[in-house]
């Protein structure tokens, strides 16, 4: 397709037919256990890796990348299986061994023609990953799915597709690693820990927290109406170093914290901004959702390798009116209280909860803030040296918040959201501290 009438460039990607790679040794078979904790985020989440190399062209990557991916599905054959329900009504995988979905594509430029891939942009970098033609439910699209496309300036990209049922960030990071490791040629540095049965739900179920974080919320501001009318503005939102540690000063300035975290400061300022930029009314309750990494807390820990949801969803529920007029103290200790809530007793009461109810999250007045900014998925190495950028396609819902880490930079986290456009020209004036 390439130039068009007018003379202005159409990015245009040919997708070969779609294959399945099956895993290179006979792997076991049967039905495989999801956790309750995998059960509540089946969603579909595609992320895509970008790797160039000067020394080495992409002739070969598709070859490599196909050879690798047979070897790791091997350690992680789940992900060749099939996604079933079972008897209970929950989520199960059918481990047949039919492989992964595996797609060879040529992108109709070099990769700089295509703008700034550190962006999440569903338009452009969806053509990277591929879709399941015809796909009506989950059941019915592959847990995983994997597409190699390669551009004329020798850069080539993996766009893959996995059920977050499947994965976490952190297991996903590891199995990312893991492929490279084995294309390579190398051993697993992290063997996957695949039994999950480790976070089954207690005998009987034993539900000792209130669980706010699956309440509905009244839209009582009627934001959902500015969602449907208005167009989505999507930016995202450098903070560096030096931001992040003027805005701890000011968390801390009245005294009320002695102390705070980078997340809990971005949060708690992300989540006061958003309140302020939708105009929502003083007393509409606003609740924060987000995912803290249950690995270290859970006793005993979960084994290192840990293959599948090791995060459990905390919250905070506030009026806006308090979160908006309050100092920024005042969202940020609520934060840092819901982070302290998640210890072992409160995440095997959330899975006993979901054993009970088979409750799912409302986001209905909620914000869901996903972390990645502690992720190393830049030492994804297949034989071309680091992953030159790497992060979601597009955010997974409309009222999530995405912290991602800086390429160079560690210390950085660039903030990543949707609003509606009135809404995000008020936050973007909102984030110039």
């Amino acid at each position: 397709m390439g130039e068009i009438a007018n003379g202005t460039f159409e990015f245009d990607v040919s997708q070969g037919e779609p294959i399945r790679v099956r895993p290179a040794e006979e792997t076991e078979k049967g039905l495989y256990y999801l956790s309750n904790l995998d059960q509540n985020i089946a969603v579909i989440i595609r992320t895509i890796y970008f790797f160039k190399s000067e020394s080495r062209g992409n002739e070969d990557a598709v070859e490599v990348v196909k050879n690798g991916l047979s070897k790791i599905l091997v350690y992680h054959y789940p992900l060749a299986g099939q996604l079933t329900i079972s008897s209970e009504g929950k989520l199960i995988v059918d481990c047949t061994g039919q492989g992964a979905v595996f797609v060879e594509a040529e992108a109709n430029c070099q990769l700089e023609e295509i703008g700034d891939i550190t962006k999440p942009d569903p338009i452009t970098l969806g053509k990277l990953v591929y879709e399941i033609p015809g796909a009506q439910n989950l059941l019915e699209i592959p847990l995983l799915v994997i597409q190699v496309t390669k551009f004329k300036c020798g850069a080539f990209s993996i766009g893959m597709s996995m059920n977050h049922c499947m994965l976490d960030g952190i297991g996903a990071m590891e199995f990312m690693n893991a492929w490279g490791e084995v294309t390579r040629g190398l051993p697993l540095k992290i063997p996957p820990f695949l039994d999950r049965s480790i976070l089954k739900p207690r005998n009987p179920p034993k539900i000792e927290f209130p669980h706010h974080e699956f309440d509905e919320i009244e839209d009582i501001s009627n934001t959902s109406k500015l969602y449907e009318e208005e167009e989505m503005l999507y930016k995202s939102f450098l903070f560096d170093h030096e931001k992040l540690s003027q805005l701890k000063e000011k968390a801390m300035e009245d005294g009320v914290l002695s102390s705070c975290t980078t997340f809990e400061v971005l949060a708690g300022f992300v989540w006061r901004a958003r309140c302020k930029a939708l105009n929502l009314l003083p007393d509409q309750k606003s609740k924060l959702l987000f995912a803290v990494d249950g690995r270290k807390r859970f006793n005993p820990p979960l084994p290192e390798g840990y293959a599948g949801n090791g995060i459990v969803l905390t919250y905070s529920i506030a009026d806006s009116g308090d979160l908006v007029e309050k100092p920024l103290s005042y969202a940020v200790g609520l934060i840092h209280k819901a982070v302290k809530l998640a210890t072992d007793s409160f995440m095997r009461s959330a899975i006993d909860y979901f054993e009970v109810t088979r409750a799912r999250p409302s986001l209905a007045g909620t914000v869901l803030l996903t972390t990645w900014s502690k992720l190393a998925f830049f030492t994804i190495d297949f034989g071309w040296g680091e992953s030159i950028s790497s992060g979601p396609v597009a955010l997974p819902e409309k009222p999530v918040i995405l912290f991602l880490p800086h390429q160079k930079d560690k210390k950085s986290v660039n903030v990543l959201l949707g609003l509606p456009a009135s809404g995000m020209h008020v936050f973007e004036e909102l984030m110039q501290i």
